[in-house]
């Protein structure tokens, strides 16, 4: 199976590892890749535009493709699986009309609305509000305001805080930009990050995971795209994660069915355990970064053919998923000035030493032929073992042997979690 892997983060990086293991996949190429990729597939640099829908299938068809998988969302909300399957390519990855459950936050609502499916009580503002609509909306919510764009944002378009005045900054910079922008009632109790395989009303949950989206240590700081995740976790337990297929994920891609628009690919439920049980955060059309770098690390069912799977129709013929004992956790390490303006150029040595898996993201290669950084969050690193403790070892070793100028990463990831401060309550 030739498969066109199209993105070029970390989360692509994991993917083609865990293809590479399937004798299924015989050739693997990326769009446009990084420079870490380079000894696991054919790299395809200047392709053109991940979100040109024209572009991608020329070079699937180029490649003569036998799968293409999407891993980012911005191809998928602009129609790129469209159009591969409209050329008779094998696509992983929702149309342009079912990942608007990621493309807009305001269409997710509806569907969890039509599916009975709890999430946070929200309210729309739209560019051009009056100053009363915005302050009236404003008063609604609190002491903890959430204030979300409702278009992508990469996981950094997400204020939750405790200030009036921050709440309200993040309402005028959004609907400066031509956006509309959703306040939301805050949802208590601890995160959960669910990927499903979905196949219409075929749902395969994988090991559900929890991330850690603010910058910084003890969950302070701007949100960012995520600096760290593990799975499984100690403090779930399986009916936990059965439930919120149940309650969340089966009614979801029921109702998508139920609209015309039915789901197939992967299914990002984040939700949020409270008092009364789970409730949607928000959902993500793709694999989230960085869960998949940990969950695809214990993932021991050939990936291909599971993908081809769910791209085929054929995800309800196959066995259950086979999963590695133990845990794995991903650290992200990031560069100086990351989520707001990250530094880019700066090299970056000890890498390639070994240890635990470290995959690209923000890297290339400078003149020198040097490995540099060349976005925010630059690489993770994954460790595994029979422990959370364990696997939290063999990650930071590796990241401590690693060196990049003004870098940051947290330390403390899992880390609630190995203490046993975290419960469903």
């Amino acid at each position: 199976m030739r498969i066109l892997v199209i993105g070029s983060g970390a989360r692509e990086h994991a993917l083609l590892l865990a293809l590479q293991q399937d004798p299924a996949a015989t050739e693997l190429h990326v769009a446009p890749g990084n420079a870490g990729m380079a000894g696991v597939a054919t790299v395809h640099h200047d392709f053109g535009s991940v979100a040109d829908p024209a572009a991608v299938t020329e070079l699937a068809q180029g490649i003569n493709a036998d799968l293409v998988v999407i891993g980012p969302e911005i191809p998928l909300v602009a129609g790129v699986a469209d159009d591969l399957r409209a050329a008779g390519i094998a696509v992983f990855g929702p149309s342009q009309a079912a990942a608007r459950i990621e493309g807009s936050k305001a269409f997710a609502k509806d569907v969890m609305a039509s599916a009975g499916v709890r999430t946070a009580q929200a309210e729309a503002l739209n560019p051009g509000a009056a100053e009363e609509e915005i302050e009236g909306v404003l008063d609604c919510f609190g002491p903890t305001w959430v204030v979300k764009d409702d278009g992508l944002a990469a996981g950094k378009g997400v204020v939750v805080t405790t200030d009036r005045a921050t709440a309200r900054e993040h309402v005028d910079a959004v609907l400066a930009a031509g956006n509309p922008v959703l306040l939301e009632s805050f949802l208590d109790g601890p995160e959960i990050s669910l990927f499903c395989l979905v196949d219409g009303e075929t749902v395969v949950p994988l090991l559900p995971a929890q991330d850690h989206k603010r910058a910084y240590d003890n969950d302070e700081g701007p949100n960012t795209g995520g600096m760290g995740a593990y799975t499984p976790l100690p403090w779930l337990p399986a009916e936990a994660a059965d439930r919120i297929v149940t309650e969340v994920c089966q009614p979801v891609a029921t109702e998508m069915v139920r609209r015309g628009t039915p789901y197939s690919g992967l299914l990002y439920a984040g939700v949020a355990w409270g008092a009364e049980g789970p409730a949607v955060i928000e959902f993500n059309a793709r694999f989230g970064d960085p869960e998949t770098q940990a969950v695809l690390a214990l993932l021991k069912t050939p990936l291909a053919g599971l993908l081809n799977a769910v791209a085929t129709g054929t995800l309800a013929e196959q066995p259950a998923l086979e999963w590695e004992e133990g845990y794995a956790l991903t650290v992200v390490l990031a560069a100086e000035g990351y989520p707001a303006a990250p530094r880019k150029g700066d090299v970056i040595t000890g890498a390639d030493r070994g240890g635990a898996a470290v995959l690209h993201a923000g890297t290339a290669r400078n003149g020198q032929g040097e490995l540099v950084s060349a976005g925010g969050r630059v690489l993770s690193i994954v460790g595994k073992g029979v422990s959370l403790a364990d696997a939290r070892e063999n990650a930071y070793d590796t990241l401590s042997h690693i060196s990049l100028p003004g870098s940051h990463h947290r330390d403390d990831i899992a880390l609630p979690a190995m203490r046993g401060e975290i419960s469903l309550g």
